[in-house]
């Protein structure tokens, strides 16, 4: 595109809305947000999953924007949150309130997308720098059972499922996402493969929270009761991508 001088005119750069979904982060949420690098973000919407502390009241008093979706579930926290960006909105950053990942990273996350190589870009923390004890055993099983059924059922290799990622608005629209729960990872990886979205890890780095609580990998039973949702959620979208490519005998 050139402007009236003849002269090649920059593409704006596309709009970036960081969404950060919480449940009772009020020890480390302020901590997150207070870490963000200056004007990387056009909008901070954090997703109050159901907080009985004052989670949303330190968003607001660091200028993010509060939704609530009572209900809990990480999903939904999540799609409560797309349905609240601004006009505009060109590329979703998901980030973790517990400070467990370096927000400037986020700007690895990006690059790929403003370059045009992908749509969808994850931060993997296997091939980044995981401080000791911050990706726990269980944790690692369960992202190598998980993404060994993808690369078996879809011929792809993923390295993790870590939720520190970032996509396009367009992209998101194709993909229909519809888990409300710990299914909600997994469930933008498989559809992007469905869909063709070109898709890119990157490594990041990944640290023990900064406070808190861990709501899921610091409870063993959790952790189990995650990873057989995420799980049955390769297997639900697989059946219904083979239902769907499936043409009956007329």
């Amino acid at each position: 595109m050139t402007d009236a001088s003849g002269a090649m005119a920059e593409s704006p750069s596309p709009k970036v809305t960081l969404v950060i979904p919480a449940l009772n982060e009020e020890p480390v949420l302020g901590l997150t947000l207070a870490s963000l690098p200056s004007g990387l973000f056009h909008q901070v919407i954090v997703a109050d999953n159901g907080s009985t502390d004052a989670t949303a009241a330190v968003a607001r008093r660091h200028g993010a924007t509060v939704v609530s979706e009572p209900r809990r579930g990480y999903g939904g926290a999540c799609l409560k949150a797309l349905a609240a960006l601004p006009p505009g909105a060109g590329i979703v950053v998901f980030m973790q309130a517990d400070g467990s990942e370096d927000s400037a990273e986020a700007r690895l996350l990006l690059q790929p997308i403003l370059d045009g190589r992908a749509a969808l870009v994850l931060g993997s923390r296997t091939l980044g720098r995981a401080e000791p004890g911050a990706l726990l055993p269980h944790q690692a099983f369960g992202n190598l059972v998980a993404t060994t059924l993808i690369r078996l059922l879809y011929h792809h290799r993923y390295t993790d499922l870590g939720p520190f990622r970032a996509i396009t608005v367009e992209a998101l629209r194709r993909l229909n996402m519809r888990d409300r729960n710990y299914g909600w990872t997994v469930e933008m990886q498989v559809r992007a493969l469905e869909e063709g979205v070109p898709v890119l890890e990157v490594p990041v780095a990944y640290r023990r929270r900064a406070a808190g609580v861990n709501k899921v990998s610091g409870n063993f039973r959790a952790s189990l009761r995650a990873g057989w949702v995420i799980l049955a959620t390769i297997l639900r979208l697989r059946l219904a991508s083979a239902s769907r490519r499936y043409i009956p005998p007329q």
